[in-house]
């Protein structure tokens, strides 16, 4: 099996879910490959929670380099891909190579992590029917239009699937990846 995993990100991808996917994987000896639209030095974000406010902050975060473009991506090298959330998958999931990444993970069962905002890109490759899902509480709906069942524990595993809420959920989320890609 591959040691390669796929990253997906853009501009306003969650910078601290990006990082932490990176050197998460890196550590444990895996090759983390970050892909978006094109190669460049991406413009992440940092969301966080303050007193007083009903939704997230955003303020700008770290730049960290895409290597591959999505068109250049083909699923097969990959033995699973992660899905950040931010702002970018507002937009990434009008992108026909994004759908067809995530399609292409789905239809070979190959482990797909979504965290966040990253279930926008689940709910548009058509792969949420049927499964148990979290993410941010505030896009619940959309796991619920798409025939999903929005979960309200930290991290979700449904198959080949582990979903979670916010980059707080970092310890539980990756604690479900490593138990599925080493069990």
């Amino acid at each position: 099996m591959s040691k390669k995993v796929l990253i997906i990100t853009g501009d306003g991808g969650e910078g601290y879910e990006t990082l932490y996917a990176v050197h998460r994987f890196q550590e444990a000896g895996y090759e983390a490959i970050v892909a978006a639209p094109s190669k460049k030095r991406l413009n992440l974000v940092l969301h966080d929670f303050e007193p007083g406010w009903d939704t997230y902050v955003e303020t700008r975060g770290y730049g960290w380099e895409s290597q591959l473009t999505f068109s250049e991506v083909n699923p097969d090298d990959y033995m699973g891909t992660i899905l950040i959330g931010g702002r970018a998958p507002e937009y990434l999931r009008n992108d026909p190579d994004v759908i067809r990444i995530i399609r292409a993970f789905n239809d070979q069962e190959k482990m797909i992590g979504s965290i966040c905002h990253g279930i926008q890109l689940l709910v548009a490759a058509g792969v949420t029917e049927g499964r148990c899902l979290t993410c941010y509480e505030h896009i619940k709906f959309e796991v619920e239009s798409s025939g999903g069942t929005f979960d309200t524990r930290q991290a979700v595993r449904d198959g080949h699937i582990i979903s979670a809420q916010t980059w707080e959920s970092h310890p539980e989320f990756y604690r479900e990846i490593f138990n599925y890609i080493e069990g």
